[in-house]
């Protein structure tokens, strides 16, 4: 490795270099971009997968329709109502079901099903609501679906 300490000016005397050395700087960036291409691909280990695009529709709610709440604890509500088992959910339910449709035959209108609209806390197991879905499909009710809050910033248009 050589030195070199400046030209000659017109005077005679030696002036001091004012070019940087670049050399150890690229060196380091050098070094550097190998191992981060080396750790990159250990850090992230993902499976790699599918996911769906999610829309999210504003609902238009009817009053025949059933709102359901289930909080963290497993507690299952219809309005404001606790239910205290299964039994007396699938009892409601039934009921529900059966006096919506005498209201539509009695009205002469088209036999429409009723929705339920479950509302979940972000906290609770998928067991909760996974007995929940499976004592309404019981009852009888054919569309479940899940309230949500979108996520901020999203803009929805139908």
């Amino acid at each position: 490795m050589s030195m070199n300490v400046g030209s000659p000016s017109e005077s005679g005397e030696e002036s001091p270099m004012t070019e940087i050395n670049t050399t150890p700087l690229v060196d380091v960036m050098l070094v550097l971009l190998i191992i981060f291409l080396i750790t990159v691909p250990v850090v992230i280990q993902t499976v790699p997968l599918s996911l769906p695009k999610v829309v999210n529709l504003p609902t238009t709610t009817k009053p025949e329709n059933m709102l359901l709440s289930v909080d963290g604890s497993c507690n299952t509500y219809i309005g404001q109502k606790r239910i205290a088992s299964k039994q007396e959910l699938l009892d409601l339910s039934v009921a529900k079901l059966r006096d919506e449709i005498a209201k539509q035959k009695a009205a002469g209108s088209k036999t429409e099903l009723p929705e339920v609209h479950i509302r979940g806390d972000a906290n609770m197991e998928y067991r909760c609501v996974g007995g929940v879905i499976y004592t309404l499909q019981k009852a009888g009710f054919q569309k479940i679906g899940f309230i949500s809050e979108p996520p901020a910033g999203t803009i929805t248009e139908r």
